[in-house]
């Protein structure tokens, strides 16, 4: 119950990061603002997907990355409903950034490079530093990169499910495992 439990906080950071993305009209502002989720999740040892896949290879806990995946989707999920009720405009403005996915190899690049990202800000908090994800976090929201949690909150306040997040999930886990397959006996210098 404590994998979940750390599953549903995360999903609720994630949404709430989701959420200014939707609401905050300065790109750089919101994508700034996003960091606090991760941040906290970080901080306060939370389970979030994209943060503990690139690590599953080592840990060797795939049934917990599963339940961790399905209490951030399903917390992302419900939040995005319930923020959906807020506003016609919030649902729009959802709806309009859901419509611009599609099954093409340019969006699955962009979830493998969101999980680089991911991958390299956690390794980087986990060795005492945040700029990874000050810098990496932003990074991924401005360059337009897929993150699956971030996305199924859009989805749900759209009021849609969209199959592109298979691609995100997958895109996601497998940039996470190549940055650390690249990277997993390299150590870090000061």
């Amino acid at each position: 119950m404590d994998t979940l439990r750390k599953s549903i906080a995360a999903g609720i950071m994630i949404s709430i990061g989701a959420y200014g993305i939707l609401v905050i009209e300065n790109n750089y502002a919101s994508a700034l603002l996003f960091t606090l989720g991760l941040l906290t999740i970080c901080k306060l040892k939370l389970n979030l997907f994209t943060g503990k896949c690139g690590f599953v290879l080592e840990n060797k806990k795939w049934r917990e990355l599963w339940l961790i995946l399905l209490g951030n989707l399903a917390t992302g999920y419900l939040l995005g409903l319930a923020y959906s009720t807020i506003s016609f405009e919030l649902v729009d403005a959802a709806a309009a950034k859901v419509s611009t996915w599609n099954f093409t190899p340019g969006f699955f690049i962009k979830s493998l490079l969101c999980g680089v990202l991911m991958y390299i800000a956690v390794k980087l908090y986990q060795c005492g530093t945040i700029l990874g994800i000050i810098i990496g976090i932003p990074l991924f929201i401005l360059c337009g990169f897929q993150h699956c949690i971030a996305n199924v909150v859009y989805m749900g306040v759209a009021r849609t499910i969209h199959p592109s997040l298979l691609i995100a999930i997958v895109g996601n886990m497998a940039g996470s495992l190549l940055i650390w397959y690249f990277t997993r006996d390299l150590s870090i210098t000061e």
